[in-house]
């Protein structure tokens, strides 16, 4: 009977009474594909354009035969790394090559396991005679950083992360950093919720009273749900008001959120929603010119600072919007006359808030 080989690593399988005299030498061949198949390394150089075929020589070391395939060489398209049917076989392959083009490690029949474009990682694979499947045990070191501590607790509930690591996009940019606390007893509980319920994030933890602090960096704004926070913390007294679009200010509280001006002798150029005028008429009549383009709820206060409206008085222009349903200026005559215009629509305009 005369000599064989196996069918997936190409061993010689020897017949009784063959090879006298050689017996070791092929033994000893034999061998080395076994430590090749077990833990062999091989830096395979791919053609830019074609890929690569492993090779499987029969009683002989070749480059299908090892255990560990790193892939090599500068490509210039998609190409492929086939392996010939009917092997049946383990790898661990490393996509080493250059090129922003994708690599598939097939069998001659198969379509098999693809790189991406951008993919340099490892991963496991196994041939099954008819074609190339991941195994999905990638290698997380090279794709992910930075990498868990890679423990849980003594529960195997929690993932433990070293202090200031976290979590990154597949392109291994920051997405959310941890730090620790000595001692920490508060943390957060992100919850998830069913159809129609809303996901929540809770402070909780040994302490009964438990805040929740979201610190922008430098002049950076907080936005929720449509609502911008000012910058800052703002002053002792002062409210928040928004100005109908969901952009909060600052406003003193004083008036109902009104924002009181140093004492004015003149027109101030149009009148600011949401501010407050000391008007001083003592050296002649003048004029407050309402805001050109208000919107609804916009209040303007109005208050004789020297007690002279009814000697000198004071006209409020209302610049293209109705005062009181009339298209014509507000003429205030009473002596310390002290009064809020709040702006409804284009049909009543100014409404007299207080009289």
């Amino acid at each position: 009977m005369a000599n064989s080989t196996s069918a997936n690593l190409k061993l010689t399988v020897q017949a009784t009474g063959e090879n006298s005299g050689t017996w070791g030498q092929i033994t000893n061949t034999n061998l080395l594909i076994l430590e090749q198949a077990i833990g062999g390394y091989s830096a395979v150089a791919l053609n830019a354009t074609t890929g690569a075929t492993l090779t499987f020589t029969n009683g002989a070391l070749s480059n299908g035969k090892d255990q560990v395939i790193k892939l090599t060489g500068t490509i210039t398209t998609n190409v492929n790394v086939v392996i010939p049917d009917s092997i049946e076989k383990t790898y661990i392959v490393e996509n080493g090559t250059s090129g922003a083009f994708t690599v598939t490690v097939k069998t001659s029949s198969g379509s098999g396991v693809t790189w991406g474009t951008t993919d340099k990682g490892t991963k496991v694979v196994y041939s099954n005679g008819t074609d190339v499947v991941d195994t999905a045990l990638t290698d997380v070191a090279s794709d992910y950083s930075p990498q868990l501590s890679a423990s849980l607790d003594a529960n195997g509930n929690n993932i433990e992360f070293d202090d200031a690591t976290g979590i990154t996009d597949d392109a291994q940019n920051e997405q959310l950093i941890f730090s620790k606390t000595a001692s920490a007893v508060n943390h957060l509980q992100v919850k998830n919720a069913a159809a129609s319920g809303t996901p929540s994030i809770t402070a909780i933890g040994d302490d009964t009273n438990i805040g929740v602090s979201i610190q922008p960096k430098g002049d950076g704004q907080v936005t929720l749900d449509q609502l911008v926070f000012p910058t800052g913390t703002g002053s002792v007294d002062q409210v928040l008001t928004s100005d109908g679009s969901g952009n909060l200010s600052f406003a003193d509280a004083g008036g109902g959120g009104t924002s009181w001006q140093a004492v004015i002798t003149a027109d101030p150029a149009n009148a600011v929603a949401g501010n407050g005028y000391f008007c001083d008429t003592s050296g002649g009549a003048f004029t407050v010119t309402l805001p050109g383009s208000p919107t609804l709820g916009d209040e303007v206060t109005i208050v004789d600072y020297a007690g002279t409206f009814d000697t000198n008085n004071l006209t409020i222009g209302r610049n293209g919007n109705p005062i009181q349903g009339a298209a014509s200026d507000l003429t205030v005559s009473v002596e310390r006359a002290g009064l809020t215009l709040a702006f409804v629509d284009g049909t009543q305009g100014w409404l007299l808030k207080d009289k």
